[in-house]
């Protein structure tokens, strides 16, 4: 099965896509991991993303899409995969369909602005280990003090308010027009994130047997 999953930051979506991969027996491909991997291994199009990376500039649409196509080429593909995190704009999803590249279903995670919020700036990461927590969710026994090493805990910069709503904003402006994107093609399905990981999981695997 090839799947897109799209979800705003802090959705969930990783996550989710580990325990389907694992459930499906077929491979997560995120953008920022494909990247990473193509411009180590020297391929042609990491090689030309390392040149927009180096100077600063974003890597464009066609040269993220040719790093994409090349992952889904490698023989784990070939029962499927989900791609986490790509599209993210219209654009992107309309040069995957150029390229050739089937979709089966696309799940959008549904979650409300103000719930991740409160997930993501309630995130705190050992600045010495990098172990992670939550203040509502999953807290430290020692207030701001790694139950690990006894480092203290901060707020990434990706986490502070400021910044998850400048994301979410993104979110909303660039990637939420793909859920009618794909809708039009009768390819969505829409599953709301529950307050447990295993919930969402349940419902996310009914909506791809159905």
């Amino acid at each position: 099965m090839n799947l897109i999953l799209l979800g705003a930051p802090g959705a969930g979506k990783g996550t989710q896509a580990e325990i389907v991969c694992d459930k499906l027996g077929i491979p997560a491909i995120s953008t920022g991991n494909i990247l990473r991997e193509a411009v180590k291994n020297g391929t042609e199009m990491g090689l030309k993303a390392k040149s927009f990376m180096d100077s600063g500039a974003l890597v464009p649409d066609d040269v993220i899409i040719g790093i994409i196509k090349e992952r889904l080429a490698q023989p784990d593909c070939e029962k499927g995969f989900i791609l986490d995190g790509v599209p993210r704009t219209v654009a992107q999803a309309e040069a995957l369909e150029q390229m050739g590249v089937a979709i089966d279903k696309v799940v959008d995670l549904e979650v409300a602005d103000e719930v991740i919020m409160r997930r993501l700036s309630g995130r705190r990461v050992c600045s010495a280990c990098g172990a992670s927590y939550h203040l509502e969710f999953k807290p430290s026994r020692e207030p701001d003090r790694c139950d690990r090493c006894s480092g203290p805990l901060i707020v990434r910069k990706d986490d502070e308010p400021a910044t998850v709503r400048d994301r979410l904003a993104a979110y909303h402006e660039q990637t939420e027009p793909l859920v009618d994107f794909y809708r039009q093609r009768g390819k969505l399905v829409v599953v709301e994130g529950q307050d447990t990981i295993a919930d969402t999981t349940a419902l996310l695997l009914k909506a791809l047997e159905a």
